[in-house]
């Protein structure tokens, strides 16, 4: 029996233009770190149930009045007024992550990482307490959920293919983060091997484009909207279906993907593009280990503590990255209610 109950009663309407952009901005950056979710952005911001109504829109009656020039029922299909301002606040979030938290990865990793542990941390009681029922079998799933999702981020990166079939299906898989909170794109890209292709592409090209560029991330781009045309779907009938479980699920996902941001990891296999192996990295060998070095390519960590980090813990940066992680959550909570 269907467990029914209003999740969101958010419109477009119930946001301005700024707020949206804001929301946009936020979902955007989110998306481009490995880990990070921009589904958890787009639910605790209270416009979850808004973006997958837009995202199913797009079907054949839609490609109709497209092909018919009927753009007035077009915008009004698509609800273009959310759509526009929420994408136009990604872009410009995708273009900070891309070149400002890019670096940021390199140069401060552990005050990023605690950022976003903190607030995905906070935002799982978030999540629960829209649950109209808290009974045991729920608690199941919700543990269920984190068990899946710390087996996910627990695996290594694969060696990716730069086939134009594989970029696609990649693109299809990843882009599922925008509808699943918990369940990092980035992470996805990581996983089979093309985070280090598709971002630096994607770099490049906003810098000095190539017509191969321009394909590449064309038929990525193409891989995601396929993803999104099937995904949402899924996930709006589990939610209109089943929201109780559905919510459990996707935050025990968000719980479980913590393993994967946390701040303090030390590298234990790294691949050597010059040769092609992967090397195991000795303990007693990280003090000098260079992780910033083009030729390699991190494979595998472990999560340690502070006094065990291979290099400057930097705690009391970590420490307020973390309470400010927490205290972007009770702001953007805060947005729900508009």
């Amino acid at each position: 029996m269907a467990d029914r109950t209003p999740i969101e009663n958010s419109t477009s309407e119930s946001f301005s233009k700024i707020g949206l952009i804001l929301r946009g901005a936020a979902m955007g950056v989110a998306e481009v770190i490995p880990g990070v979710s921009g589904g958890t952005i787009a639910f605790i911001t209270g416009i979850y149930k808004a973006l997958l109504d837009s995202i199913k829109a797009v079907d054949g009656q839609l490609i109709k009045h497209i092909f018919s020039l009927k753009l007035k029922q077009v915008w009004i299909q698509l609800n273009g007024a959310f759509l526009l301002w929420l994408i136009f606040g990604m872009v410009l979030g995708i273009g900070v992550g891309v070149f400002g938290i890019s670096y940021l990865l390199v140069a401060r990793p552990e005050i990023l990482w605690a950022l976003f542990f903190g607030l995905i941390l906070a935002s799982i009681p978030y999540m629960l307490s829209k649950l109209s029922n808290r009974n045991g079998s729920y608690i199941l799933i919700f543990l269920v959920g984190a068990v899946i999702a710390y087996g996910i981020t627990s695996l290594s990166p694969a060696e990716g293919s730069t086939s134009y079939l594989y970029v696609f299906i990649a693109g299809c898989i990843a882009i599922s983060a925008l509808v699943l909170p918990g369940i990092s794109g980035s992470f996805i890209l990581l996983l089979m091997g093309l985070y280090t292709v598709i971002i630096p592409t994607l770099r490049s090209f906003v810098s000095s484009p190539s017509l191969d560029q321009f394909i590449l991330l064309s038929v990525f781009g193409l891989g995601c909207l396929m993803g999104l045309m099937v995904f949402s779907r899924l996930v709006s009938g589990a939610f209109e279906r089943y929201p109780n479980i559905t919510i459990s699920l996707m935050s025990g996902f968000m719980l479980g993907s913590l393993n994967k941001i946390w701040p303090w990891r030390n590298p234990t296999i790294y691949l050597d593009k010059t040769t092609g192996l992967n090397q195991n990295i000795r303990p007693q060998a990280l003090n000098s280990f260079d992780i910033h070095n083009e030729n390699i390519k991190i494979l595998q960590d472990i999560n340690v503590g502070p006094s065990s980090y291979y290099a400057d813990p930097q705690v009391v940066g970590v420490c307020v990255a973390f309470l400010l992680g927490i205290l972007l959550v009770f702001l953007l909570t805060k947005a729900d209610k508009p």
